[in-house]
């Protein structure tokens, strides 16, 4: 069984989350420990997957990938196998920032970042498309990003 995490536990995500270079001395400082317990208790996080990485945050205009379309995508047969052979291809696509596999009238929604509209439709043409059991496609221009979170929301240990 997993260990619950602690209020100590969440203040340390909740740091690490905001800043993931954090020097380990100014975590503690933060979460109200020392050094020693504090990077055991990061480590023991890391070690447990609950940490899973460490990344910079980049900005989508500066690399010409601000352009975002959200993407149904239905399936012509919706097998365990069709899933899973669509799930392996999908994630072969690195202008798919997300792909979600929902209950409804449709199986996916993906979230396609590129840096223009021609850019999408050769993505959408050319491996979109061309996934496994793709039947029909609907496609989204997002026209402004209102919220774009990247953090999961820490709540109180409980």
């Amino acid at each position: 069984m997993a260990r619950k995490l602690d209020s100590i536990d969440r203040r340390i995500l909740s740091e690490l989350q905001a800043n993931g270079r954090l020097p380990i001395v100014e975590l503690a400082n933060r979460v109200h420990l020392t050094k020693t317990p504090c990077a055991q208790r990061v480590r023991r996080l890391e070690k447990t997957g609950v940490i899973k990485g460490y990344s910079a945050e980049l900005d989508p205009q500066a690399l010409d990938a601000d352009f975002i379309m959200v993407v149904e995508v239905s399936l012509s047969r919706v097998s365990d196998n069709a899933f899973e052979e669509f799930n392996t291809a999908v994630k072969r696509i690195p202008e798919i920032e997300a792909c979600y596999m929902i209950a409804g009238q449709f199986e996916y929604v993906l979230v396609v970042r590129t840096s223009d509209i021609t850019h999408y439709r050769n993505v959408l043409n050319d491996q979109i498309g061309r996934l496994p059991a793709v039947q029909q496609t609907n496609s989204y221009v997002v026209m402004e990003s209102v919220i774009d979170r990247k953090s999961i929301p820490i709540q109180p240990a409980g």
